[in-house]
C-alpha cells in the first residue's frame, strides 16, 4: 500500500463552508443573548469588544491569512467569549462561553455541507485499512459540533484541531503531532489540502506526499507544486490517488 495514513485538512476540502462574522443580525442577536444572561451590550459595542478581545490575545502570533472560515485558529475562542461576559461583570463558567460560542457559530454559518464524495472517500480508506486523520486550523468549540453534525467524526482515527494546540499549519510543530502521536512515518503519509501554503508547502516540508485541490474556497494564490494538483473539486479523483497501490 503506498499510502498507509492519509492526512486531511477540513474545510475547502472536505467540508464547504461559508462564513459570514460581519452581518448585523449576527451581533444584533448576540447581543440579545448575552443581555439575556446579565451582560448588557448593543450590536455594535458587542463586536467592537470581541474584536479588541480577540486582537489582544492573538498579540504574538503568526497570522498568514484571515480566512472567515478558520476562525483564529491559534487562540481559543471560548476564553473571548468569556471575558466578553466579564468585562460587564458577569462572573460566567467556562460552559456558558461555549454556548456562546456555538451560537456566535451557528448565526455566523450561511450554509455548511460535505463536498460529494466525502463520506464515501472515507470509508472506502477506512475500509482498506489505511489510517485517516484530520488536521485542521480550526476552532474546537466550533468544529466538534460540525463533525458531529456532518456525520464524520467517526471516520477519524485521529483528530487535531489547531485552537487545541495554540500553533497552526504550515507550523512545522503541528504538522508533527500526528506523525509522533500516531506514530506515522512521512514517507507513507499523505497530505490532502486546498490550501498551497498552509495545506502543501506545510507538509512538503516534513517529507509527506501531497494532494492539493483547488476547491471553490482555496486562497486565490498560484497553483503550488505537489505530487498531484486537482485544478477543481473531485474527491473521486482523489480517492483513486489514495487507494493506489
Amino acid at each position: 500500500m503506498r499510502y498507509q495514513n492519509c492526512i486531511f485538512d477540513l474545510y475547502g476540502t472536505l467540508v464547504d463552508i461559508h462564513t459570514d462574522e460581519e452581518k448585523p443580525e449576527l451581533w444584533e442577536q448576540m447581543a440579545v443573548w448575552y443581555g439575556q444572561q446579565g451582560a448588557d451590550y448593543t450590536a455594535q459595542e458587542l463586536q467592537q469588544a470581541y474584536v479588541r478581545c480577540v486582537h489582544r490575545r492573538e498579540q504574538g502570533t503568526n497570522i498568514l491569512r484571515r480566512d472567515a472560515h478558520e476562525a483564529h485558529p491559534e487562540i481559543q475562542l471560548e476564553l473571548v467569549f468569556q471575558e466578553l461576559f466579564q468585562e460587564k461583570g458577569v462572573d460566567a463558567p467556562i460552559e456558558l462561553a461555549v454556548e456562546a460560542g456555538g451560537r456566535f457559530r451557528e448565526a455566523s454559518i450561511d450554509y455548511i455541507r460535505l463536498y460529494d464524495g466525502a463520506v464515501e472517500l472515507l470509508k472506502a480508506l477506512r475500509a482498506n485499512g489505511q489510517g485517516v486523520h484530520l488536521l485542521s486550523n480550526a476552532q474546537r468549540i466550533f468544529t466538534a459540533r460540525e463533525l458531529q453534525m456532518l456525520g464524520i467524526e467517526s471516520l477519524f482515527d485521529s483528530i487535531y484541531l489547531s485552537s487545541d494546540y495554540g500553533c497552526k499549519k504550515p507550523d512545522r510543530q503541528f504538522f508533527e503531532l500526528p506523525l509522533k502521536e500516531q506514530g506515522i512515518s512521512p514517507d507513507s503519509a499523505i497530505m490532502i489540502g486546498n490550501d498551497g501554503a498552509c495545506d502543501i508547502q506545510g507538509a512538503r516540508e516534513l517529507g509527506l506526499a501531497t494532494v492539493y485541490i483547488h476547491s471553490n474556497i482555496s486562497p486565490a494564490e498560484p497553483f503550488p507544486e505537489a505530487d498531484y494538483v486537482l485544478p477543481e473539486m473531485d474527491l473521486g479523483r482523489v480517492k483513486e490517488i489514495l487507494m493506489q497501490n
